[in-house]
């Protein structure tokens, strides 16, 4: 529906009379509506293909396929399915006009016209329709917000992986999963190496371009099942469901090759960054994710004191 401060509604009239097209077609400009005009509903479907109206005043019968027909077809399209549809009928019988509602029709006027009656169901049902138009563009933006909000409580903002507490429900919830069913799962914890001195030689932008260049290599060697999150800073956890140590240690060994062969272009030159790994495994008794976590953090914690740039297993 076209506001006014836009432009003009658009009605499209439907009657294989050519007097009565022409009459209904006078009238609705003298409104300042935009009429399109056809004489049969082959003419109606062509025209609605290229310019969608906003509301159809139809003959309910007509040579070839009915009023009733058209609506039908209209009212199965998705696309056309909000036009409203007021049908034109010299005929008073009820079966007819159930005929009509069933189809779809939003209303009838009878012929011959009463002028005023015509004109206050146009105006009707095009605020009708431009009131469940506005209503349905409101719903889409707070859906679209919904969705915007959504993401924003799960979602870290620099990497657009799992944020700390949406890491930790979905983690959590396949504890759950492995306690109940008696299945394995690792969770692999990253650090990058030297990353605060990135920071502080080159600028936070810099670091922010480094932790997303890891997060785009890292994810290139995940599965769609694994889940993968920032915890803070340059530190991020990887839940491998399903997997156990000796698949785990390849996982990260292959994320740290990955790693060690990218360079971030910085200041005319090129910066090589490396990945410090700690790997734990889920065991029956483990309660919380938090005892996971620890081991996996003590295996990382070893890991840089060994080095960095390699991947420790936790024992325990």
């Amino acid at each position: 529906m076209k506001s006014s401060s836009d432009q003009k509604a658009v009605i499209l009239v439907v009657d294989d009379l050519q007097e009565n097209l022409y009459f209904l077609e006078e009238l609705l400009k003298i409104e300042q509506y935009k009429v399109l005009c056809a004489f049969n509903g082959e003419e109606a479907f062509s025209m609605i293909e290229k310019e969608i109206p906003d509301l159809i005043l139809m003959d309910l019968f007509m040579p070839k396929i009915t009023g009733i027909e058209v609506c039908k077809i209209l009212k199965s399209n998705p696309k056309f399915l909000e036009i409203p549809i007021i049908f034109l009928t010299a005929s008073h019988e009820t079966s007819h006009l159930i005929q009509a509602f069933d189809a779809g029709a939003a209303d009838y006027i009878t012929k011959p016209f009463n002028l005023p009656e015509l004109f206050a169901r146009v105006r009707t049902h095009l605020e009708l329709k431009m009131t469940r138009d506005q209503l349905k563009e409101a719903l889409e933006e707070q859906q679209k917000l919904t969705q915007k909000l959504e993401k924003l409580a799960t979602i870290d903002s620099l990497t657009e992986i799992a944020n700390r507490r949406y890491f930790l429900d979905l983690a959590n919830k396949e504890l759950q999963r492995s306690q109940r069913y008696g299945q394995e799962f690792s969770l692999l914890m990253l650090d990058l190496d030297y990353f605060k001195t990135v920071n502080d030689s080159y600028g936070h932008s810099i670091g922010d371009q480094v932790l997303k260049k890891m997060t785009e290599t890292t994810i290139h060697c995940l599965r769609n099942v694994d889940i993968f999150g920032r915890l803070g800073g340059e530190e991020f956890a990887i839940l491998l469901p399903e997997t156990c140590t000796n698949q785990a240690q390849y996982v990260a060994e292959r994320i740290r090759q990955n790693i060690e062969q990218i360079s971030v272009y910085i200041q005319d030159f090129f910066v090589k960054i490396t990945v410090s790994i700690g790997i734990s495994i889920y065991h029956q008794g483990d309660e919380k994710i938090e005892d996971i976590l620890k081991r996996a953090d003590r295996a990382l914690y070893q890991a840089k004191a060994q080095g960095r740039n390699r991947v420790i297993i936790d024992k325990d």
